[in-house]
């Protein structure tokens, strides 16, 4: 994560310390179709986070990576470059930012469940990167608690390649945010949450926010999408 935020009382309410959780395992990036849709975002060349392709000339992150983690200033748009289906030196796309939309709620520096609820940004991109080469990621509806999903994420102890975690569990489900034991590090804001099933293509549900503890486990808080999320792409657009 660029920063770390907390994780609010209230959502944790109901869940002992104790609480069983899957911590997910690693699994090839190659066994989920499509994933070259997930990339690596370069901001200002000073940062990273992780970004989906979510349209031929859009990706969805977190709206945090889009402030300056020294400053607290926005970063301008220019500097950021999206790096899609990145695996060693070479990728499978390359393309900088033009614009950002920030979701209206977010607050930048703000800790909490709420803040998880609106940490997410769509960015346009300055051309449009062809299906042929690079499929979008299709979207679908938060997950319930109790489900599994994985987590596809680059960090900064894999900054040049993807890290798949499968089979992580849904610990909470509330509107404005998600709870997960799955493990990410300095890096993966931004990162989707998918939801997979044999023979097809992955759903994009949810975007890491940031890590956390939760009785003593590491775990990850997630921003649903809902509504917003289309406000968000006409705004880019």
């Amino acid at each position: 994560m660029r920063r770390l935020l907390g994780i609010a009382a209230a959502v944790l309410m109901g869940l002992s310390a104790g609480a069983a959780a899957a911590d997910g395992r690693r699994a090839p990036v190659q066994s989920v179709p499509g994933w070259e849709a997930v990339g690596r975002l370069n901001i200002g060349g000073r940062s990273m986070c992780t970004a989906s392709l979510i349209a031929p000339d859009m990706v969805l992150t977190a709206a945090h990576c889009m402030y300056d983690i020294r400053t607290g200033r926005a970063v301008d748009p220019r500097s950021v470059q999206f790096e899609a289906g990145l695996n060693g030196r070479r990728s499978k796309a390359t393309r900088r930012v033009s614009k950002v939309a920030i979701h209206a709620g977010y607050q930048h520096g703000r800790t909490g469940q709420f803040q998880t609820g609106t940490d997410i940004a769509v960015l346009r991109l300055e051309r449009p990167i062809s299906a042929d080469v690079v499929r979008p990621l299709a979207l679908a509806a938060a997950p319930e608690r109790g489900a599994r999903v994985d987590v596809m994420s680059y960090s900064h102890s894999n900054a040049t390649s993807p890290r798949l975690q499968t089979a992580c569990q849904v610990l909470v489900a509330r509107q404005m945010s998600l709870i997960t034991s799955c493990r990410v590090e300095l890096g993966a804001s931004g990162s989707p949450v998918l939801q997979t099933s044999p023979g097809r293509a992955p759903r994009l549900v949810s975007v890491i926010s940031s890590k956390a503890q939760l009785g003593g486990k590491r775990v990850s808080l997630a921003a649903p999408l809902g509504h917003a999320l289309q406000t968000l792409m006409r705004q880019a657009g």
